[in-house]
Order: structure tokens, then sequence, then C-alpha cells
């Protein structure tokens, strides 16, 4: 099919895009509605496109949208001479009789918008397909990967004006107005620990680093429990080192409050059985996702992640364990390697993305083992690429009469969108649970006296 045969019948629907606008010019405080489901680059007719762009100008500088401003702005912006324009402007404003229906017409333009780009990604994967100029592999990664981004509505190729950049600002900002709890990203569940990174942000790469034996995989798991249980959306765990029934098991223990060694050998009481049948009737609502394939790469994560519907978050553990999809002889380049595109991975999948990693023996050297940066094995590149890090401590695997026996520390090393400290927290070891320093330890003890 020839590049103009395309270009001709590329969908799109001139009714629905001067409804939009003419629904805009009725009712201007529409305009921040139709802001959240399109930009300018969803409209197929040039002129409408202009004219959208002119209502953002008005609207970043508080100026009322009407056919006198509007015209105007689209002089300024030399769309039209004054003449030219009125007439067209007008024909908009009376295309619809009421802007109730807004939100239905700017579905379709945005519908519409999707299909072209649907139509130009399958022509360059029809294109890439027959050049053969790349391994099959990656010319099917690509492809998906196209066909992902449009799902998502990330395939934009151009740049962005900063007016829609700032006009999605204010609407966030008008979303926190409204609704203070969605200021915090995906909760971690643990109340000092969300107030100093203000919960797991969209795209952010959280390392969680350790020395064998602190609990990162614990850690990670608690903070998997409470965001599912919080969010009602899905939290993918890739484990490298653990079997399923592995995690499943300190699932169980760290929220019902069971004895991890009771769960092993299968020596319950009658109170843990029945906090057994509890727990695993609350972890079966909750959408838990676990693949624990050995070796797995980037590009098959986010293959498997595609596919996932209402994805909240992702956890991997640990970094040391994965392999790169390509060739390198070199690990600490391969690690590298491994850190950049696990941080594209969260910013394309647009969900934070924890991975856990084992730290170097330095701590080990040093007379307070507290980890530092400069600790993380094999590559300082996850430093660079995270944006936070975050260590965990505890005196007592170092000092059997350590005076802090059931006390551990979440270091914040590096904090991209605030500051760093150090967070003391509950570590109840016989049941893989961290804990808020305040909970009672009668509840740890599952009601026993």
């Amino acid at each position: 099919m020839a590049d103009e045969q395309i270009v001709k019948r590329l969908p799109y629907s001139l009714e629905a895009e001067q409804s939009v606008l003419g629904s805009i010019l009725i009712d201007p405080e529409r305009f921040t509605q139709v802001a959240t489901i399109l930009t300018s680059e969803d409209f197929y007719i040039e002129e409408h496109k202009s004219i959208y762009e002119a209502m953002a100008s008005l609207f970043l500088v508080n100026k009322s949208i009407d056919v006198v401003t509007l015209i105007n702005e689209l002089v300024k912006l030399g769309v039209y001479t004054d003449e030219s324009g009125r007439n067209y402007i007008r024909v908009i404003a009376e295309a619809v009789p009421t802007a109730q229906n807004i939100l239905d017409y700017a579905r379709i333009v945005k519908d519409k918008s999707t299909l072209r780009r649907l139509i130009e990604a399958c022509a360059e994967i029809t294109e890439n397909a027959f050049a053969e100029g790349d391994e099959v592999d990656n010319i099917v990664n690509n492809a998906e990967q196209k066909i992902f981004a449009i799902a998502q509505g990330s395939d934009q190729k151009n740049f962005t004006h900063i007016k829609e950049v700032i006009i999605s600002v204010y609407d966030h900002l008008q979303l926190l107005e409204s609704d203070r709890a969605a200021a915090v990203g995906t909760p971690s569940g643990f109340t000092e620990l969300d107030r100093v990174i203000v919960g797991m942000a969209p795209s952010d790469l959280i390392l969680i680093g350790a020395r064998p034996g602190m609990g990162k995989t614990s850690f990670a798991l608690n903070i998997a429990v409470k965001a599912a249980r919080a969010t009602k959306k899905a939290i993918c765990i890739f484990s490298l080192e653990m079997s399923k029934q592995q995690l499943a098991t300190r699932m169980l223990s760290s929220e019902g409050l069971i004895d991890n060694y009771a769960l092993r050998t299968g020596a319950l009481d009658d109170r843990q059985w029945a906090a057994l049948a509890n727990t695993a009737a609350m972890l079966s609502e909750c959408e838990i996702l676990i693949d624990d394939t050995s070796g797995i790469t980037i590009t098959g994560m986010k293959a498997k992640l595609r596919r996932v519907k209402n994805l909240g978050l992702v956890i991997i553990d640990y970094l040391q364990l994965m392999t790169s999809d390509r060739r390198i002889d070199n690990r600490v380049q391969e690690v590298s390697d491994i850190s950049r595109n696990l941080k594209l991975l969260a910013k394309d999948l647009g969900v934070p993305v924890i991975c856990c990693a084992q730290l170097s023996r330095a701590p080990e050297g040093r007379s307070d083992k507290i980890p530092q940066l400069s600790d993380l094995r094999d590559s300082g590149a996850i430093e660079q690429d995270a944006d936070i890090v975050m260590f965990l401590y505890r005196a007592e695997y170092y000092k059997e009469e350590a005076e802090n026996q059931n006390f551990a520390e979440v270091i914040i090393a590096k904090n991209r969108h605030g500051s760093t400290g150090r967070i003391k927290m509950g570590w109840w070891g016989q049941y893989t649970r961290f804990t808020d320093l305040n909970e009672n330890q009668d509840d740890q003890d599952g009601g026993k006296k």
C-alpha cells in the first residue's frame, strides 16, 4: 500500500474535532476536563491543532476563551488574519448546541488519534520486518514496545510544548487540592518512610541494598503486600533467588504473625492454623503476581509486564542475579547496562520499580558496619540511575548483645525528590516482618500472653 494511500485513509472525525472546540467556546470551564484527555497532536486538522493551542495559551494567562479573544490570539500567532479566521471560529462555535457531551467528543478524537498512531507504527514495523536488518528478537521486541506505548498513550515522538506540560501540572495540582492522599505516590505502608520519600512516585527506580541476612527480601515483600492492599493494583514480583512457594511462605509468616520455623516444619498450633487461614484469605484477595524464572532479562520482564492490567509496582529480587540482554564480558559493565535498563523500564511502564541489591563486603571492614553508597557491589552506575537508594542495617546482626534487639534502620542514602536520613523501624525475625517503630509488641505476638 502506497504511503499516500495510507495518508488518505487515516481515520479522523471532523465533526468530533469541531464539537470539542465549539464546546470549549460555549463553556470555557470545560477546557481543563478536555486537557486531561487530549493534546494538540490528537487533532488531525492542522487548523484545529492551532485553535486548541491558542485556547491553551489563553487558559495559561487566565484570559477568557471566547470568539473575540480566540481570534485575537490566532492573529497574534500568525494563524489567521482578522477576517479569515472570524468566519470559521463562528462555524465551530455554532457546530454544537451544548457543551454537555464534550467528554464524549474528546474521546472520539482521542480514539481516532490512537488509530492513526497505530497505523503509523504498523507501517514502521512492516518496513523493519521486510528490511531484515536486525535480529528477529529485537524486531519483535521493538514492535511490541511500539504497540505497548500506543496502548499506554506514551508514544509521543515530537517535543511537547511547555504550555501543554504546564496544563498537566495545573490538573495535577487541582487533583491534589481535592484529594490530599493523591499527593503521595504508591505508599510503602511504613509511615515514617512515606513521610520522608513522599511515597514511591511513578517511574521511580528504588534500590534496597543490604548485606546478606539483613532482610532485604522480607522488606520488599512487606512493601508489596501493603501496596497491594492500599492501591488495589497489581504488584509484580520477579524472584531470581527464591521460589514462589518460599515467597508465599514468607508473606504468610509476616502478615499472619506466624513463626517462620513453624511454617517450614508444619508444627503449627490451633492459633497459628486459624491465623494461617485468615492470612491466606487476605493475601488471595491481593493482586500479587510472582515470577520465579531464573536469569530473566529486562526484555523478558518487560514482555510479561506489558500484559499486566492495572500495574502498580514492580519488585525485583535481586540485581546481581540478573543477566543483560547483550553479551558483555565485563561484569561491572553488564550490571551498569542492567541498571540503566531498569530505569528505562520504570519510565516506560510509568510505575515505581523496586530492585533489591547485595552490597559488597566493605561494611564488614568498618567498625560501625553501616553501609554506604560506595558499597554497591559490581557497579556504581545503580547509584546514578536510582531515584532513591536505601540501605537496611541491623546492629544485632553483628552484635549478639546489642542494645537495639528487634530494631532495624532504613538508611535513605539518596533521594532525588527530597531529604535523606535514617529511620528506625521494628524488626521481628521470627515473622520476617518490618514494622513502624510505634507498633505495639502485643500485635507482633499475635495476642499471645
